[in-house]
């Protein structure tokens, strides 16, 4: 990887042209941004320096382990869509994106963010590729996707991030997720076999235990719910209704004391009570 001279300040100024205030990002527009006198430069840093990026995710977990790092740190998994207009970047295709809350011609990427009360950072990224991709091997060459890249599901490769993390120097107590990832059992499962606690949003027709969680959270009676906050956000603090009860499933212990347990939790909007989050 770059770790000096030339190809560092290239890429120095390519990330600080991205995070900047420019309307179309090409090596043009985020060299003039920059102050290069051509874009040679940040051309060169895409296609033909060569840096090992995994290389780079590694020493960027240690970092953030380093300055963030604390016992109950969380792990936030999340995926996000790039719009693009052609059809030869890696992963592209017309598919669901939650950025732009509806199907689009987009990339999709899985993300992973470290977050305690100290700060938070991302701290690793996969590229999810669509089966139209994975089957086309003439079309991965193309683009320059290796040959041992198979179709993996995002919550799979979630999964991989998760072990990464795992076996990095992140102190890691909790993982959320949306519901894209919390209503699999499978990767719920995984989560409990890892011995880790998570919080995971699913969809009001999740079933637990059989009914409905939405039919069992409407059963709740009035003093089961409490106001809390979620944390204060641009107009202050953020708060809702919240209800829980613990679920019937076997909780593990050491000894007397309980050490694992689930739960079912709801957040109802103060403003519109019919919106309920689970």
């Amino acid at each position: 990887m770059p770790c000096g001279g030339p190809a560092a300040h290239a890429g120095r100024d390519y990330v600080r042209g991205l995070l900047g205030p420019v309307g179309r990002k090409n090596s043009w527009q985020l060299a003039e941004y920059a102050g290069h006198a051509t874009p040679h430069g940040l051309q060169h840093l895409l296609s033909h320096s060569r840096w090992d990026a995994d290389g780079l995710r590694d020493d960027l977990q240690a970092y953030v382990a380093e300055q963030l790092g604390q016992t109950g740190g969380v792990l936030i998994l999340d995926d996000t869509g790039f719009v693009k207009k052609g059809t030869t970047s890696a992963g592209v295709q017309r598919q669901y994106s939650g950025t732009a809350g509806r199907t689009e011609n987009c990339q999709i990427g899985v993300f992973a963010a470290y977050a305690t009360t100290r700060g938070h950072a991302l701290v690793d990224r996969e590229l999810y590729l669509p089966k139209s991709w994975t089957g086309d091997r003439e079309r991965c060459q193309a683009a320059r996707i290796p040959d041992e890249r198979t179709f993996a599901t995002k919550g799979e490769l979630a999964r991989d991030m998760i072990l990464r993390a795992l076996s990095s120097p992140l102190p890691i107590a909790w993982v959320t997720a949306d519901s894209a990832y919390g209503q699999d059992s499978h990767f719920r499962r995984f989560l409990e076999d890892a011995q880790l606690s998570y919080v995971v949003a699913v969809p009001k027709s999740q079933q637990v235990n059989g009914p409905r969680i939405d039919h069992l959270i409407a059963q709740a009676p009035p003093e089961a719910w409490q106001r809390l906050s979620a944390g204060p956000g641009a107009k202050g603090e953020r708060f809702y209704d919240w209800a829980a009860a613990r679920l019937p499933a076997a909780a593990e212990s050491d000894g007397d004391e309980p050490t694992r347990q689930q739960w079912m939790l709801a957040r109802r909007s103060i403003s519109k009570p019919d919106e309920i989050a689970y």
